[in-house]
């Protein structure tokens, strides 16, 4: 997953809005959103080499999302799948602190990321990176538009800044009609100029490939699903996903309504 957007607390009606598109090699065998099989109260998408996912929402109001950190300078296989993170929140029954203080003891063991934790039955957001400058630390999320892209909480990189604008816009007007206005969002390929993009060590020409939001620079590496998720003060959960198959092919799409036990 590569960029994540979204409205934590932000809206009376809407407690949890994001909009998210998953870059990833489409050779890497995916399952798409779906209630799990031998997890039915986890909804979202499933990576079947390892079995984690990059994000999920379960039924009782637990949400996770992860993104690899990007930093250009990979260091071998790491021991451990960073999937597994995500599957462990959604799986567990603690409170996001002391998942994440648990996890923090095995930062070294995955490879770079940036990881959100949930509790919307506690109106709690946290995320964890192990990839910050001093010791990793959990950080509480207030409420607020916020954006993670391939690296930490709210870098500035433009598709964040872009992204997070866009969708505070979007929450003045929020309504499930309105979704389709997300998913123009996030299928917007423009590049930012030069002198604005990051500098992540993978040199200026990936960056480039790597910029906008959805990413559809050939038929290796790219956007793979955009995903809207719409959470009511009710509990009612809008789940939509697009995917797409190389250079940004439209494969198809699907929505699930579901309600959250919370």
């Amino acid at each position: 997953m590569c960029l994540i957007l979204f409205a934590f607390q932000a809206h009376p009606d809407y407690p949890l809005v994001v909009a998210a598109n998953r870059d990833e090699s489409y050779g890497r065998p995916t399952l798409k959103a779906a209630f799990w099989i031998d997890q039915p109260n986890i909804y979202g998408g499933r990576d079947l080499d390892m079995g984690g996912t990059w994000m999920a929402l379960t039924r009782n109001g637990r949400f996770a999302a992860i993104t690899n950190f990007r930093d250009g300078d990979p260091k071998g296989v790491a021991p451990r799948s960073r999937g597994e993170l995500s599957n462990g929140w959604l799986t567990g029954h603690g409170p996001v602190d002391a998942f994440f203080s648990e996890a923090v003891t095995h930062a070294d063991e995955y490879a770079g990321y940036s990881m959100l934790a949930g509790d919307l039955a506690k109106k709690s957001m946290w995320c964890l990176s192990n990839r910050m400058e001093q010791k990793p630390a959990a950080q509480a999320i207030p409420p607020g538009v916020h954006g993670l892209s391939n690296h930490l909480l709210n870098t500035p990189w433009p598709k964040v800044e872009h992204g997070r604008a866009a969708l505070q816009a979007w929450l003045a007007n929020a309504a499930p009609e309105r979704t389709n206005e997300l998913f123009d969002m996030l299928a917007d390929r423009s590049v930012a100029p030069e002198h604005a993009l990051p500098d992540t060590g993978v040199g200026i020409a990936r960056e480039k490939q790597l910029g906008p939001k959805f990413v559809a620079a050939d038929n290796h590496y790219g956007t793979r699903a955009s995903t809207v998720i719409l959470v009511s003060a009710q509990g009612d959960v809008i789940y939509s996903e697009r995917s797409f198959g190389g250079r940004g092919k439209f494969l198809g799409d699907a929505t699930q309504r579901f309600k959250l036990t919370v």
